[in-house]
């Protein structure tokens, strides 16, 4: 048996201590290097968003899940200088153009960042319900609604492993559903994405566990539809980005 002499303790104690004054610096904050790519904050607070999605899900997929891809993206772009220099959509819409080294990283990172920068923006407290143009498309296109929101969750509920589900946009406004895998992104077809949810396992699995169908119906009540109004306006346009 090791025996600790009285100084060896008191000395320990002051050690842990003193460690534990020391300020709390998160992973992300640590791992993430400087460079053209941004984490978005957040347009609310984590918890705003419940019980529907809960505070500590928000705060895991937006610090961590998405904090990664924008630091994996920044490391890209050190050696690759044009990543931070052409927009998104057109990486994405061109990933054969770049180097066989980082071509799939770039897939995979930048459709994570595309992905998740436009899954904040079309969420939000009280979101109200479709109106005006948008809510004519969807009727046009879907049959209302009830129809839109039933084709997207057995899409959605049908991605095996992780994905995406998206409404696409074309310019004339016409919508369409359709379901990719991992970090895809209609942005790689040249589309753009009206909505979209991550049906991912970290964006639902500690309020959800294994029910996928049960988070995709819930993520209804948390859509922000003025937003996405105004992303179908700026599809129109020819103005949508990400």
């Amino acid at each position: 048996m090791i025996s600790l002499s009285r100084r060896h303790l008191l000395t320990g104690a002051a050690g842990i201590i003193a460690a534990s004054a020391l300020p709390r610096i998160s992973l992300a904050q640590t791992a993430a290097p400087e460079g053209p790519f941004k984490l978005p904050p957040l347009p609310y607070a984590t918890n705003v968003l419940e019980p529907h999605i809960d505070a500590k899900t928000m705060e895991i997929h937006h610090d961590k899940h998405h904090g990664a891809y924008v630091a994996n993206m920044n490391n890209f772009a050190k050696t690759a200088s044009q990543l931070g220099q052409t927009p998104i959509e057109n990486i994405l819409a061109n990933l054969v153009n770049l180097p066989d080294s980082i071509r799939v990283g770039v897939r995979n990172n930048l459709g994570g960042h595309a992905n998740h920068t436009m899954f904040w923006e079309i969420m939000g407290p009280n979101g109200g319900a479709p109106e005006g143009e948008v809510l004519a498309a969807i009727n046009r296109d879907f049959g209302d609604l009830d129809k839109m929101k039933t084709a997207f969750n057995t899409a959605g509920a049908g991605q095996f492993g992780s994905g995406w589900v998206f409404v696409t946009v074309t310019k004339e406004g016409k919508l369409s559903i359709e379901a990719l895998p991992n970090q895809d992104t209609p942005l790689m077809y040249g589309k753009r994405v009206l909505l979209g949810n991550d049906v991912w396992e970290h964006a639902y699995y500690l309020n959800y566990q294994n029910r996928r169908a049960d988070y995709l119906k819930a993520w209804w009540n948390v859509v922000n539809w003025q937003k996405i109004g105004e992303r179908y306006s700026a599809a129109k346009a020819g103005t949508l980005t990400i």
